[in-house]
């Protein structure tokens, strides 16, 4: 069973967080007041996740983030965000936090949230030693409104980011989630038209829509094209629905702190902030996903070596 270490100052938040992941969540966990305890806890056992609160005393998420990044970076983190910690939480994700929650939506996506990143940091060791030495690739699919198979194609697909010297596992894992972010907007909002911003439903009521449109036209039978071209020096990602489209211009802006605590374009964000290009077409059916590597004075030595 894998241990989520939560980490926060507030003994009430850190047991509404637990109760939840132990209630809900198929883990176990463990709990940490602040940065330098959690760090701590690693010295004794490295948890499989961290999700932790970013406006702490002695060491804040931000100095977390770090810490473990540069010492375990097999660990991903997961920001807890509150009203006034957006800037924060914008530059933890650009240094390398996997996801982050809006504390006032804990009850209805934090469960999803962690148990995504787990699955995403979950993968066969031989096989990735083999992903190493692969030099390019391109590869094309088609698929329907299936949920199941979209996890299974971001996971097929992370193991070949492998071949990109993208400094660590955590930033191979957290393009893993911008490209599941991106399908699931085809999905929800493309496919099945859904809408965003302040229609955006509750989850009971987007659970009884997504049933309703997947037995009726137009959306049933609608499909998702999904092309990958990897190559050591360049992923670009191109993913395209068969629904209407939208106003690519009133996508939510990274840079705007404040739009980190807004219900709609968590997704939007997260693309954003982990890849170094994102392109909607005019259409707004149809988005681009660029990753480069970093500098190979950017990467540790053993991963720019390879």
């Amino acid at each position: 069973m894998p241990i989520v270490l939560v980490v926060d100052d507030s003994e009430v938040d850190r047991r509404l967080v637990g109760g939840l992941l132990e209630r809900h969540g198929r883990c176990g966990v463990v709990y940490a007041n602040d940065g330098k305890e959690a760090l701590l806890r690693f010295a004794t056992a490295v948890p499989d996740l961290v999700l932790t609160d970013l406006q702490m005393p002695e060491m804040d998420g931000l100095e977390l983030v770090a810490a473990i990044k540069g010492d375990y970076p097999l660990t991903p983190v997961v920001l807890m965000t509150a009203q006034g910690s957006e800037e924060i939480a914008s530059e933890a994700l650009r240094r390398g936090a996997a996801s982050y929650v809006p504390k006032k939506k804990l009850a209805e996506d934090l469960v999803e949230t962690v148990e995504r990143v787990l699955a995403a940091a979950s993968e066969d060791r031989t096989h990735s030693r083999l992903m190493h030495h692969l030099t390019e690739c391109e590869e094309h699919f088609v698929v329907g409104n299936d949920l199941n198979l979209i996890r299974a194609l971001i996971a097929y697909v992370q193991q070949h980011l492998r071949c990109m010297p993208l400094g660590d596992e955590t930033e191979r894992l957290r393009v893993g989630i911008a490209l599941e972010e991106a399908m699931k907007n085809a999905y929800y909002h493309g496919s099945l038209e859904i809408g965003t911003g302040a229609g955006w439903p509750q989850r009971k009521a987007i659970d009884q829509i997504v049933r309703e449109r997947l037995t009726e036209e137009p959306y049933r039978n609608r499909k998702i094209f999904f092309e990958a071209r990897i190559s050591r020096t360049e992923a670009k990602f191109t993913i395209r629905d068969q629904g209407p489209g939208f106003d690519a211009s009133l996508l939510p802006d990274p840079a705007a702190p404040l739009n980190y605590e807004k219900a709609s374009g968590r997704g939007i964000i997260l693309m954003r902030t982990i890849m170094d290009e994102v392109r909607f077409n005019a259409d707004g059916n149809e988005v681009t996903l660029i990753k480069r590597p970093p500098a190979p004075e950017e990467m540790p030595a053993d991963d720019a070596m390879e």
